[in-house]
């Protein structure tokens, strides 16, 4: 277990946002959770325990008890007494995708009474936005399975993390909007384009023939070059300020040929740096 992994870990944010599936997936990491413990019991709950398994504690904002206020208070009012590390991590979604959730689980907004669900995801979005603003850490849900969720709290709040920062890389499209946890966006779309050509529109970037097509253009080693050139100095700055998770999203039009490609070679580069760099391809899915 490494010092920098949160002892004790708050889980809110906006209903529907998430918040269960990401306590089910820090379960699966290791912490011990507990969801919508009265706050009373807190101390009691953190304070004998004090160097014990980890903690990750789920909160809502949706009764006076557990107002967003009252929440605040009680962690400020830990930060003398328990000697556990403590994070506070905020769940948010777009309203619209939030209300989709809703009408395909066929359940009612909690603070929507009989009031249409986006009455109630504006009125609790107005209670927790003190939580928001004080949270150590938003993960936005918007665009997100729960694998993408759970990929994401693992590089962050990983008990078993190797030391040094853990990077991921990832291709969309723009078409589809960024990534929204992207800490870097870098636009490929000047590289000439595969999907022009008949013999190669149907394959990916995963593909050799499309990956020599897109190495053929004159301007992509330089391009690549100055970018590998670019990243070694920059990365240890940023792990040299505390970050352990860093995001870099890599987009084309489509995101099926040049940024899919180009995501694979600077994951490949990146781990012959001995950096620990993994790779997704977003919007791939359904292509060979």
């Amino acid at each position: 277990m490494t010092d920098r992994s949160p002892r004790f870990l708050v889980v809110s944010g906006l209903s529907g946002a998430g918040r269960s599936t990401a306590l089910k997936a820090l379960e699966d990491m290791g912490y011990e959770t507990v969801d919508n413990l009265p706050l009373a019991l807190m101390p009691d709950l953190i304070g004998p325990r004090a160097h014990g398994p980890p903690l990750a504690l789920g909160v809502s904002a949706l009764n006076k008890e557990l107002s967003a206020q009252a929440i605040l208070a009680a962690l400020d009012h830990l930060k003398s007494d328990a000697p556990r590390e403590r994070k506070l991590l905020f769940l948010d979604c777009d309203d619209d995708r939030l209300a989709q959730r809703y009408a395909e689980t066929r359940h009612r907004h909690p603070m929507a009474g009989d009031r249409p669900v986006a009455d109630g995801i504006a009125l609790e979005r107005r209670l927790v936005a003190p939580l928001r603003e004080r949270a150590d850490l938003v993960i936005d849900t918007t665009a997100s399975t729960p694998g993408d969720l759970k990929r994401v709290l693992h590089g962050h709040f990983a008990l078993e993390a190797e030391p040094g920062l853990a990077i991921f890389v990832t291709s969309f499209s723009f078409r589809h909007g960024l990534p929204r946890d992207a800490d870097m966006v870098l636009d490929v779309r000047f590289l000439r384009n595969p999907y022009y050509l008949s013999d190669l529109e149907p394959l990916t970037g995963r593909t050799r023939a499309v990956g020599s097509y897109i190495e053929a253009d004159p301007d992509f080693q330089t391009f690549f070059d100055g970018l590998c050139a670019w990243l070694a100095p920059l990365l240890p700055r940023y792990e040299g300020e505390g970050k352990s998770y860093f995001t870099i999203a890599i987009g084309c039009t489509g995101g099926r040929h040049r940024s899919v490609y180009v995501a694979n070679r600077l994951t490949a580069w990146l781990t012959q740096q001995a950096c620990r760099a993994t790779v997704t391809h977003r919007d791939l899915d359904g292509f060979a």
